[in-house]
């Protein structure tokens, strides 16, 4: 009879140890699975972040892209304006005059890539110009790594960054202007000897 008792008292004891064997590996398992909880709970912090920044950015983006939509339409419709205003005036020119009219129309009607660029810069120029004038900030710039209170550095930069292309372009365009008209003086003046 010492033989079933013993049997029991050794099959209880590998119970016990195999019981706290698996309370061990369950606290464990338990303890990893809280940590990894931990660190999705984070990552999901992070994203949840992320959207509603992304977010932002496509309400600003549409914004601009509906504002520039209507300043699209609006400049069509001045360019259908002004064409309709100069085929009403050209019969009243010389024949001469409505021949240089016409070459003008046609050269003003090519528009290449890069020109509509230097257009674009020189808008969005004004446009923070016109920014910079209503927060009343001064034109001076900070120091690197500082920036003014409420403009973000990326947005300080991009906006040095255009207003720098912009002032270069405003330049060229000055120098451009300035050889044309000296070109149209000699032309009159060629004209009038």
């Amino acid at each position: 009879m010492m033989f079933p008792q013993s049997r029991h008292s050794a099959s209880s004891q590998q119970l016990k140890f195999t019981t706290s064997d698996s309370c061990d590996r369950i606290k464990d398992e338990f303890q990893f699975l809280q940590a990894q909880y931990h660190s999705l709970k984070l990552e999901c912090d992070k994203l949840a972040s992320e959207k509603s920044e992304m977010q932002r950015h496509y309400i600003m983006y549409y914004e601009m892209s509906y504002g520039l939509n209507i300043e699209m339409h609006k400049q069509a419709e001045i360019v259908k304006r002004l064409n309709g205003i100069c085929a009403q005036v050209l019969p009243y020119l010389s024949q001469e005059h409505q021949q240089q009219v016409l070459a003008a129309i046609e050269r003003a009607k090519q528009v290449t890539p890069p020109e509509m660029n230097s257009i674009i810069r020189q808008q969005l120029q004004a446009h923070q110009l016109s920014q910079l004038q209503g927060l009343a900030l001064p034109m001076t710039p900070l120091p690197l790594g500082l920036s003014q209170p409420g403009v973000t550095t990326s947005s300080g930069l991009f906006s040095l960054s255009s207003l720098l292309a912009s002032q270069a372009q405003l330049a060229k365009e000055e120098k451009a202007s300035r050889d044309g008209a000296d070109s149209h003086r000699e032309e009159d003046g060629d004209k009038s000897d």
